[in-house]
Parts: C-alpha cells; sequence; structure tokens
C-alpha cells in the first residue's frame, strides 16, 4: 500500500504545482502574450525554426530533455535510500528544475530562438557568452558519449530491443513526409507506427533471427566489443539526425516515442498498481534511508543532487528549451505546458524508477525458469551487488563491493527488470515485458543523443562565429567535430578495463557538469529578469543551490576520485575555473544591471528572414 499512496502522493503534488505555481510564473513573472511574434514565424526556414503544434513540440521537447537521465539517475541513487531520491526527485521538479527550464525556454523566445549562451552575450558580457558557449561545449560533449554508451549496453545486454528501435527511424521519416508533404493528418500516421513499433518488440522476442547481437571483432582487440561497435553506429546516425530537417526525423520520431512513453507509463503504474494490491510490490523491499552505504560509494551530500540531475534539474534542459524547442513553439501560451508540464512529467517518471528500482526489484530477480529464486530485500541487495557482513558480535555492516562493481549498464538494469516485474502483474510474460521497458530505454537515449548532436553543432557554429574560425560555421563540419569529440569520450575505459566501460565514472562527471550548467542558466534568466525590474528570488534561491552542490562535488571527485586520470581531471578544472569566472563577470554586472535594458537585437535583413 506505501508503493500506491507514494506514487498517487507524488502525482497529485506535480498537477496541483502546474495550476498553481506554474500559472503564477506564465502570467506574472514571464508575462507570456499570445500576440508576441514568436522565433518559429519570424525566422522560419522549416529545417531549424518551424511553427509546430502544441502536442508535438511538447513529445520533442518531452523525449528530449528526459532521455535516460531519469532513469539511470535514480536507479543509481536509491543506494543512498529512496526516500531522499524521491524527496528531491518531488520537490526538486517543481521548485527548481520547471523553472529552470520554464525560464530557459522564455528568454530564448524573446531573443529570436537564441541558445542561453549567446543570450548571455547581451545580458551579462560579450565574456559570459564565450564562457557559457565553452561550458556547453564540455557539457555536450559528455552528454553524446554517455548516453551513446547507455544506448549500446541496452542493445548488448537486451538484443530483443534493438529491432524496434531502428524500425524507428525509417517510421518516423515516413510519418514525417505524411504530415508535412502529403498533409496527411498526424492522429492516424502516429497511432500507425506506434503499432508497428510494438509489433517490432514482439518480433524481438518471439521471432527467430529478430534479436540483434553483434559478434566480437576479434581482429581490432579491446575495440571490436559489441558496445563498442553500437557506439560507433550510434554516432554515425546522429550525424545524419544532426543535419536533416527537424520535421523529417526529430519531430516525428519524438512525437511516436512520446505515445510510446504514455503507453509504458499506463503498463507501469498499471502494473504497479495491481502487484501492490497482491502484496508483491513492496517499497520496504529496499531501505528508506540506508544506514549501511556500501564504502565504495560517494557521500550522499553533495552527490545525491548531481546523480538524479534530469528527474529533479538538469542543465541540459536548458539547451533543448533554447536550442530546439524554442524554435518551433506556435505561441508564447504553449510555454508554460511545454517547459514546465514537460519537467513535472520527467519527475513523473522518475518517482516511478524509483518504486521500480526498489519495489519492483523487489518483486524478483534471477529468475529460473520464470520463477524468482529472490524476493524483497534479499533481491533488491542481490540485484545492486551489495552483501551483508555479520561480525562476531553479530553487528551488521555491507561489503566494499556494491557502488562501483555494478557498472553503469547493470544499474540502467535494474530499472529494466523492475519495471519488467511491474508490467508482468498485468498478465504480460516476463521476456515481452523485459523487451518493452528496454525499448523504452532505448528510444528515450536515442532522443537525447541526436538532439543533443544537434544542439552541440549550433553551440560549436555559434564559437566558430565568436572566435572567427570559418570552417567551424558549417553544419558539416561542426557536426563532424561533435560526434567525434563524443565518441572520443566514450572510448574511456574504467580502471584496469577495456575501452567504452567508463560510464560510471563519466556519470559524476556528467552531473556536476550539468548541474552546474543549470545554476548558469539561472543566472542568465536572472539578469533578464533584473534588467526589466521584475523579481529573482524564486529564481537567485535555486540558482545559488544549482552552484554549490555540483561545484562542491566536483571539487570532491577531483581531490578523492579521479587522481591519475587526467581527462577526468582536466575536464574537471577547466569546467570549475569557467565556471567561477563566468560567476565573477556575473557579479561584476549584476549592480549596475537593475531596470537597464540589454543592447537590442539588430533589424532582421530580408536575407535572415527569409533563410
Amino acid at each position: 500500500m506505501l508503493t500506491i499512496l507514494v506514487a498517487i502522493g507524488s502525482f497529485f503534488a506535480f498537477i496541483i504545482a502546474y495550476h498553481t505555481y506554474g500559472r503564477w510564473l506564465g502570467s506574472r513573472i514571464f508575462q507570456l502574450d499570445p500576440q508576441r511574434t514568436v522565433p518559429s514565424h519570424e525566422l522560419r526556414d522549416d529545417t531549424d525554426f518551424v511553427p509546430t503544434k502544441r502536442s508535438v513540440v511538447f513529445g520533442h521537447h518531452f523525449t528530449s530533455i528526459a532521455g535516460t537521465g531519469p532513469i539511470v539517475g535514480p536507479a543509481i541513487a536509491v543506494f543512498w535510500g529512496w526516500l531522499p531520491a524521491l524527496l528531491w526527485v518531488v520537490f526538486g521538479s517543481i521548485l527548481i528544475g520547471a523553472v529552470h527550464d520554464f525560464g530557459a525556454l522564455v528568454v530564448s523566445l524573446r531573443n529570436r530562438g537564441q541558445t542561453v549562451g549567446e543570450v548571455a552575450g547581451r545580458l551579462i558580457s560579450p565574456r559570459a557568452k564565450l564562457l557559457f558557449l565553452l561550458i556547453l561545449f564540455f557539457a555536450l560533449s559528455i552528454v553524446i558519449a554517455i548516453f551513446g554508451l547507455v544506448i549500446a549496453n541496452v542493445f548488448d545486454m537486451y538484443p530483443s530491443s534493438v529491432l524496434s528501435v531502428l524500425v524507428a527511424v525509417p517510421v518516423a521519416v515516413a510519418v514525417g513526409v505524411l504530415v508535412y508533404k502529403a498533409n496527411v493528418g498526424l492522429l492516424w500516421p502516429s497511432i500507425a507506427a506506434l503499432a508497428i513499433l510494438y509489433t517490432a518488440v514482439y518480433c524481438g522476442v518471439y521471432v527467430e533471427g529478430c534479436a540483434i547481437e553483434l559478434p566480437t571483432l576479434e581482429a581490432f582487440g579491446p575495440f571490436g566489443s559489441p558496445v563498442i561497435q553500437w557506439t560507433a553506429l550510434l554516432l554515425v546516425y546522429c550525424f545524419a539526425a544532426s543535419v536533416l530537417p527537424v520535421w523529417l526525423l526529430l519531430q516525428p520520431r519524438d512525437y511516436v516515442n512520446s505515445h510510446q512513453l504514455l503507453v509504458a507509463l499506463a503498463l507501469l503504474v498499471g502494473g504497479l498498481i495491481v502487484a501492490a494490491v497482491q502484496g508483491k510490490a513492496q517499497l520496504e523491499s529496499a531501505p528508506a534511508i540506508a544506514q549501511n552505504v556500501p564504502t565504495d560509494a560517494p557521500p550522499i551530500m553533495p552527490f545525491l543532487f548531481i546523480t538524479i540531475a534530469c528527474g529533479a534539474c538538469s542543465g541540459f534542459h536548458c539547451l533543448v528549451s533554447s536550442g530546439t524547442t524554442s524554435k518551433q513553439i506556435d505561441s508564447e501560451n504553449d510555454a508554460q505546458y511545454v517547459s514546465y508540464g514537460g519537467m513535472l512529467l520527467e519527475g513523473a517518471l522518475a518517482v516511478v524508477v524509483i518504486l521500480a528500482c526498489c519495489a519492483g526489484v523487489g518483486m524478483g530477480v534471477d529468475t529460473v525458469e520464470g520463477q524468482p529464486t529472490l524476493t524483497g530485500r534479499a533481491a533488491w541487495q542481490s540485484r545492486y551487488a551489495i552483501q551483508q557482513v555479520v561480525a562476531e558480535d553479530g553487528t551488521v555492516s555491507t561489503s566494499t563491493q556494491g557502488w562501483k562493481t555494478m557498472g553503469l549498464a547493470k544499474k540502467v538494469g535494474a530499472f529494466v527488470d523492475g519495471g519488467a516485474n511491474f508490467v508482468s502483474a498485468l498478465g504480460v510474460p516476463l521476456p515481452l515485458s523485459k523487451a518493452i521497458i528496454a525499448v523504452l530505454v532505448a528510444c528515450f537515449a536515442a532522443t537525447t543523443l541526436d538532439t543533443a548532436t544537434r544542439l552541440q553543432r549550433y553551440v560549436i557554429q555559434e564559437l566558430g562565429s565568436s572566435l572567427n574560425m570559418a570552417p567551424l560555421t558549417n553544419k558539416y563540419t561542426a557536426t563532424t567535430v561533435a560526434v567525434v569529440v563524443g565518441g572520443a569520450i566514450a572510448l574511456l575505459p574504467a580502471p584496469g578495463k577495456d575501452p567504452g566501460t567508463g560510464g560510471l565514472i563519466l556519470w559524476p562527471l556528467f552531473g556536476a557538469t550539468n548541474q552546474l550548467l543549470a545554476g548558469l542558466a539561472f543566472l542568465v534568466t536572472a539578469f533578464y529578469l533584473r534588467r526589466r525590474n521584475i523579481a529573482t528570488w524564486f529564481v537567485v534561491a535555486p540558482m545559488m543551490f544549482m552552484l554549490l552542490m555540483p561545484a562542491w562535488a566536483m571539487i570532491y571527485n577531483l581531490t578523492h576520485e579521479w587522481q591519475g586520470n587526467y581527462v577526468l581531471m582536466g575536464f574537471g578544472v577547466c569546467i570549475l575555473a569557467l565556471e567561477g569566472w563566468m560567476i565573477v563577470e556575473g557579479l561584476l554586472t549584476w549592480k549596475r544591471a537593475r531596470g537597464v535594458l540589454e543592447q537590442a537585437l539588430p533589424p532582421l535583413t530580408l536575407r535572415a528572414r527569409d533563410s
């Protein structure tokens, strides 16, 4: 019963927040105006700037910000107990994450769809623009590497999920052509696409030869593993997705994926309720607050707040809001629904992940002929590689194994297994349930991966323009740099292991960089409001929190975890230095910015309007 109460209470809190705090932000603070011209109309080019229906933009925005972030983060964070993770997800989403996303979107809408990094140059200082763009470059490089590895590991662990993810690409292109070129209504093509995807899931599980596995290529040594091969293939796909018109692949695929999410969420929540009523899904299977955290795990403060990024607050969201979403919004009235609502739905997904990784995993693991050999707390401890040690005096402690031993792929697998247990409570066979959840994870990660590549292309082009490096302003060159750098980072090995195994090492770097980025995005929003004499307290408080926690975590990693790993140390030092410099730029400008509007954007030329 506790499982059901936590789910219902969390969802109710999100609904109330949307209709109270979110509405207040939209009407009183950001003063949304449906009559104001938005970038999708002002700069329409039908490639990046495309006026789009609210439901379609929401699908793109949500699937892009969600990815596997709200899955991986909570799946790791329950090591410290489900209660701290739950509280951070619920209150972080409402008071910090959704405000961050909303502010970034509005600021970009009011600045011709420019990214927050580019807007920082006019709101704060020209140097701030360059600093922000460099931080974005580092952050997006890590995002591309992390999410590429996540999908590659899911493909390797669950071959039955590959077919559906691959089929989704041509299906999405077909939907885009039907809707935008043949003027066919969106509803029926998207329903047909969803049916095709789930047929592919079924085939991947039950039809011989449809579960796609890559062989190990011995001739390439450690670089011939399936994970490395999948990562390379995914980056090739990302290159294509980044340069294609947004309506041809990005929009329709994300819209179909949003429907897939709704189906999966319905199955997960329905299964959760059935299993809880039957007494099978017990949240008590995992500790509310862990008393014996494995000694190889970092401290809960500040690492809880960087481990769960997407799902509570994530700096990556400001890039989606200001990089792609703002170029597709059809009216300012859609901004609250897309950004504030999208973040709350992501919080709801993170709540379901927490429950799946605790109550769901507790329903059983290590199945033999369909029957779980372990259930309850024993199942949870087994899945998270935690072993209890009983001393001679009777005291109980955990072994030093668990956090690092489990690895990134297995932590993602905890959600797949736990979520599949929920779905199987509805009578869906367990192998098919696992495939459904694995496809959900892979499809979500893919949307984040190719959106991040497109965003990185924008950032590199802006850097090329700012630094007068003409080749980088070419979209094909910029995209090549994006995928090459991301791929190189993805090859980082865990200590003593092969290339491509360093995902869990990269995750704290991703989390810390991501959350520092959120703090800096809050800084840009605060300057936008201050220059217009609008209250900033609701932005400044979370800004300070989102600057302090990740900086603390980064310094901890530099002094405790990354000695000898010069790549991670180099990234960490550079990001901290850039962040500190940008904060100084902000402090120098803050006092004299009150009530003083930034320099206006130059008038649009005829060529800019028609491009």
